[in-house]
């Protein structure tokens, strides 16, 4: 698998989060360790923003990451004291593990920001498990990881990344093209889509997709996705059935496009709703006209272009009073009026607690592919956890860090990600062998070049590939142990070592526990889905006669 090249824009955005980490890390670092003379809790304000600034993915703007940590702060104290009090015992620490493991791969189910937030986490119970077994040191690693957390969370505040606007505003933007689209009849269809394709949360960034368990978000999405499909189809209705002497059609258009600009309002600023039921009565009077034509005397009915066109505005009359009710769910929590039909919104009449009690329950079955990487990850790191405190490995704390980080959804994935790590620490070890060699105990140049080191590898190793972040790293881990306590080019080796036991124990998890990753459930979402797709397509009698144009003709169409 390639690397692939970031943009413009994801550089800068990657830049920006290298200076932010690689300036809380010192800020917290050289203090504690020159001027307080507290190792251990320099330390831990030195992990502590690479783990949750760095190895998690939070999404957001500055001011929502940072709000995400501090939320998350109590908890990785909790993990932080809990790895603690369990490095007393190998196989305490590996049944901390599976259950911490699995919990916080779990909590994906939450949404971006709990995925984001869960590796670094991780990472407080994965550094604070592996001995010493010293619970006299438990405030200073407290102490040091609140320290680390609270600078950086500082640091995203005062060099933040640009907000991106909001699924509410780009639904209301897209409402607004719907609206354009069904006044004028004159946007052009390209441009309807692309509107349309701005609402696929694909396209949206993770931190502003509605994809929690409530009320709001589901109604968010679903609003997303008739709105989506409103556009398409007034782009459909542009392309191929042009506007024609209607004028039935033209006065339920300008319904819609009058409905649409209200929804829009009403989701920017939560006031003026649009009226309830009025498009449905306007749409019931537009379809009782159809028939009443259809069933009429030849020299009523509409020619059969003009039918085919008021079945297509009726369709997407459909679209937008979907629109229209699940804004009002978004806006209101609730549905101003019964939601119809029933259900399309059974989720509207369940509380939150309830939505979220069936998400999670949703979720706990060896189906669920949530559930599966959560049982993959935690069953990895607590092997990798056995396999250190077995071996006794002087920094196995490494070998969990290579599970979580290089474990991918498949083991094709996870094999091509480990061969560059590999290739990377094995050039990064070298490199920092002769470091260590040729420096030797002078701490004062280590001091230096830490800063420098941290700010390079946590740049250049996002935009180069998984080989130059796995070496650089490990020329940030030479510098920053160099000044804690003595070392030799032993570390490198160990740390060689140390990644490549990982390696393996991620490899083996992904060749045994669902190596082809999320295939098989996307196969059988697939089939149920045509299966019940099914039902709503009437059986043809190969004995009966085919239905003739006269025959559609005096159909009620639509």
């Amino acid at each position: 698998m390639a690397h692939v090249i970031p943009t413009g824009q994801e550089r800068a955005t990657i830049v920006r989060r290298a200076i932010r980490v690689a300036v809380a890390a010192g800020a917290g670092f050289y203090p504690l360790l020159y001027g307080a003379g507290l190792p251990v809790m320099a330390l831990y304000a030195l992990f502590a923003p690479i783990a949750i600034g760095l190895l998690s993915p939070i999404p957001g703007s500055g001011r929502q990451r940072a709000g995400v940590m501090v939320r998350a702060l109590p908890w990785a104290l909790v993990l932080a004291t809990l790895g603690t009090l369990l490095a007393v015992e190998t196989w305490a620490a590996v049944g901390g593990m599976l259950v911490v493991g699995f919990l916080l791969a779990f909590a994906a189910v939450g949404g971006p920001r709990p995925a984001g937030a869960g590796p670094g986490l991780q990472l407080f119970y994965i550094l604070a498990c592996f001995p010493p077994y010293a619970p006299d040191t438990l405030g200073q690693r407290l102490s040091g990881l609140a320290v680390g957390v609270l600078l950086l969370a500082a640091f995203e505040l005062l060099l933040p990344d640009p907000s991106a606007a909001t699924y509410r505003e780009r639904l209301a933007r897209a409402l607004g093209e719907a609206a354009r689209g069904a006044a004028s009849g004159d946007v052009p269809p390209r441009e309807l889509r692309d509107a349309g394709a701005r609402l696929r949360l694909g396209s949206v960034p993770p931190a502003e997709r509605p994809a929690g368990a409530g009320r709001d978000d589901r109604a968010l999405e679903q609003a997303g996705r008739a709105v989506r499909r409103l556009l398409d189809q007034l782009a459909t209705l542009a392309e191929k059935f042009p506007a024609a002497a209607d004028p039935a059609s033209a006065a339920l258009l300008d319904r819609v496009a009058g409905l649409c600009t209200s929804c829009a309002r009403f989701v920017r600023t939560g006031d003026d709703p649009p009226v309830a039921g009025a498009l449905e009565k306007a749409m019931r009077d537009f379809q009782a006209e159809r028939v009443r034509r259809a069933s009429g005397p030849p020299g009523e009915r509409h020619p059969v272009e003009v039918e085919r066109r008021q079945s297509q505005v009726l369709a997407l009359a459909e679209s937008a009073r979907m629109a229209e009710i699940t804004t009002d769910i978004a806006v209101h929590g609730r549905p101003t009026e019964p939601a119809a039909p029933r259900r399309l919104f059974w989720y509207a009449e369940l509380s939150t607690p309830e939505l979220w009690a069936r998400r999670v329950a949703g979720n706990m079955t060896f189906r669920s592919v949530l559930f599966q990487n959560a049982l993959r990850t935690a069953l990895g790191l607590a092997a990798a956890r056995a396999v250190a405190g077995s071996l006794d490995l002087s920094h196995g704390f490494w070998v969990l860090l290579a599970v979580l980080t290089l474990g991918r959804t498949t083991a094709g994935a996870t094999w091509r990600a480990v061969r560059l790590a590999v290739a990377g620490n094995a050039a990064g070890a070298l490199v920092a062998g002769a470091l260590l060699v040729g420096l030797g105990p002078h701490t004062d140049v280590y001091a230096a070049l830490l800063g420098p080191v941290m700010l390079v590898a946590f740049a250049l190793g996002p935009l180069l590939g998984v080989a130059y972040a796995q070496g650089l790293f490990t020329l940030v881990v030479a510098t920053a142990f160099a000044q804690i306590e003595p070392v030799t080019w032993r570390l490198s080796e160990a740390r060689m070592i140390d990644v490549v036991t990982g390696s393996v124990i991620g490899l083996l998890c992904g060749l045994l526990a669902w190596p082809a990753g999320a295939r098989r459930e996307v196969h059988r979402a697939m089939a149920a889905l045509l299966r019940t797709c099914a039902e709503l397509v009437p059986a043809t009698d190969p004995d009966e006669p085919p239905v003739t144009s006269s025959r559609r003709r005096t159909a009620p169409p639509g």
